[in-house]
């Protein structure tokens, strides 16, 4: 027999905003249960867990907690207020029987010393702090609200380590697939209200979910064809007894209001980059770059070449140097030393980890376009922007909806949408996984498939890196970052052991160049340079400074917005020469380029 539950909800009820978002909920939670709650942005995960909390009242329904057991619950927004330390408010979640030691334990571990001000946390601070303040007293409960949002790599392998240890039932809502697939063994799917158990881990959740939606259609399918049957006998068929045929037409009755009833499932969000001109085969290039902020080095000495196509993920602890990096390959920060070239062409977006820039006053609308106008372009074609809206799963009454008022999930998909609008031949994604849910991440991965053009992305997701990464850059620790081939696994598999291993000693750029030559069984011969290679190797970089500088000064007589309306056919000759410029300049990149590749690979050994 199986023991009774230590918390559990039953039919569960609650309306928000006139609609219902939960209708007849169940949640059972049992000693040492490993169960993970998943379903769509607004399908009401963690109003769920904060019901399962005591933190709201649902409308109707029952709460059980079992007498004695102890609860704590991380929301996604830990309120800080009223503490004057970490330490004081780690301090706070614990029992009277817990020991205070291990608050100051836990904080340590977690890279916190424990008199740092909760007002001044990081986000990855915050949420550090907040983990001790639920781990310290090692309740028989656990309730986790996204508990690896603004965590790095390495603190994220460090909890779950600390959570597969623990005696404690754990309840988790993440968007990290990794996350839930080693922590998990049951899974609770909210889906338009109502809740669907799996007593498998998130492992097979997905592959369940797809028979679930498609026996559901089916059946929708067979209800379909019986209402029209019936509508046929009922215009066409013999009549029995009168008493037969008005309980058919009252069975008919209450099929077409089952159809009518029928909630569908949420769409899915319609995913599209636009996109620009194709960039030149050389993106970008940096040549023994150093920055340094103060006596703290945040790169050393580093050369890498980022071609068009490439998708390059960043990882690192927090503090490495991601985002500064990521200036500097961008040219949006100058480096100490060394040197950064830009390819032609380069036409960028970027998705900012950091939703602090956009002002909470600011309309999901005038977010979109700029303000001013309902109209956005995409793909060099205008759109209604509350059709766009759509594609994000957002209502057409949300477009005068001020951000501030957003849930996360909805600030994720709006600082999407803002990126995408913009036509680019290189993306710059910084923690794009955070606050989505897993099927959005799955169409996001699919339209970066298809992208043609150039992806870096700076994110803590293993899952969502070894499914789009196909080079990894490791922060190795003062300063010095290593390529290496592949995604997330394969880096921690030349590493030896994840984001915690030491580097190997071979570089893996060096792994990266040798991976094309694994793949043949005999070497092949190298090739020197014909004496016009080599002249046109030692002339291309002057030709490219001198297109540089040429396309430079048109650009900057094109952007004077008088010329067009005081002399249109100069400005209609200055725009033909200008594209033809950028057409030789790129071709003279992809020509040097070929050739210095030509050129290394000639060298000796």
């Amino acid at each position: 027999m199986a023991p009774p539950p230590l918390l559990a909800l039953q039919d569960v009820m609650l309306t928000l905003g006139g609609k219902p978002l939960l209708e007849g909920a169940d949640l059972s939670v049992a000693p040492g249960a490993r169960l993970c709650v998943v379903g769509r942005n607004g399908s009401g995960k963690s109003t769920l867990l904060k019901i399962a909390a005591g933190e709201i009242e649902a409308d109707g329904g029952k709460r059980f907690l079992q007498p004695g057991a102890s609860l704590r619950y991380l929301p996604q927004e830990p309120d800080f207020s009223g503490f004057a330390t970490a330490l004081r408010y780690v301090e706070a979640g614990l029992g009277p029987l817990d020991d205070p030691h291990v608050a100051k334990t836990l904080l340590n571990d977690l890279g916190l010393a424990g008199d740092e001000d909760p007002a001044r946390l990081s986000g990855g601070e915050a949420r550090r702090a907040a983990l001790a303040r639920v781990l310290a007293p090692e309740p028989d409960i656990l309730l986790l609200d996204e508990p690896t949002n603004h965590l790095d790599l390495p603190t994220i392998l460090w909890l779950e380590e600390k959570l597969a240890g623990l005696r404690s039932a754990l309840v988790l809502i993440s968007h990290d697939r990794r996350f839930l697939q080693d922590l998990t063994r049951e899974t609770l799917w909210i889906d338009r209200g109502r809740t669907r158990h799996l007593a498998r881990g998130f492992k097979e959740f997905e592959a369940w979910r797809d028979r679930e939606l498609e026996e559901e259609e089916k059946q929708q399918h067979k209800l379909e064809r019986k209402i029209v049957a019936e509508e046929h006998w009922l215009r066409h068929g013999v009549s029995g007894r009168r008493k037969r045929n008005v309980k058919r037409l009252a069975n008919l009755g209450q099929l077409r209001a089952d159809r009518r009833n029928r909630v569908m499932p949420t769409g899915d969000v319609k995913l599209e980059a636009s996109e620009a001109q194709l960039s030149g085969t050389l993106v970008i290039e940096a040549i023994k770059i150093c920055k340094s902020f103060g006596e703290r080095v945040i790169v050393e000495n580093f050369t890498t070449r980022i071609l068009r196509g490439d998708r390059l993920g960043i990882v690192g602890a927090n503090g490495a140097g991601k985002t500064t990096l990521v200036n500097l390959l961008t040219g949006a920060l100058a480096p100490g030393s060394g040197k950064i070239r830009l390819g032609a062409n380069i036409e960028m977006a970027t998705l900012e980890q950091s939703r602090a820039n956009l002002d909470p006053a600011t309309t999901l609308q005038d977010a979109l376009t700029g303000g001013g106008s309902d109209m956005v372009e995409i793909n060099g074609a205008p759109r209604h922007v509350v059709g766009y809206m759509k594609d994000f799963l957002f209502k057409p009454e949300q477009a005068r909806t001020p951000s501030g008022r957003l849930s996360g999930g909805e600030r994720g998909r709006l600082m999407l949408a803002r990126a995408l609008a913009k036509p680019s031949n290189l993306l710059v994604l910084d923690e794009p996984t955070n606050d989505l849910d897993l099927e959005t991440l799955d169409l996001l991965e699919e339209m970066l498939a298809d992208y043609p053009g150039t992806l870096i992305v700076v994110s803590h997701d293993r899952d969502f890196l070894d499914r789009v990464a196909t080079s990894v850059l490791m922060s190795e620790g003062a300063g010095r970052w290593i390529e290496y081939a592949g995604g997330y696994s394969d880096m921690a598999a030349q590493r030896g052991a994840g984001v915690d291993a030491r580097a190997s000693a071979a570089p893996a750029r060096e792994a990266k160049e040798r991976a094309p030559k694994a793949a043949s069984e005999k070497p092949q011969a190298k090739t020197k340079l014909s004496f016009k290679e080599q002249h046109a190797l030692t002339t291309l970089p002057a030709k490219i400074e001198e297109l540089r500088a040429k396309c430079d000064k048109l650009q900057a007589l094109l952007d004077d917005p008088d010329l067009y309306a005081s002399d249109p056919a100069k400005f209609a000759k200055a725009s033909e020469t200008f594209g033809a410029l950028r057409a030789e300049l790129a071709g003279a990149e992809d020509e040097w380029l070929t050739l210095e590749i030509k050129r290394e690979e000639g060298q000796p050994s």
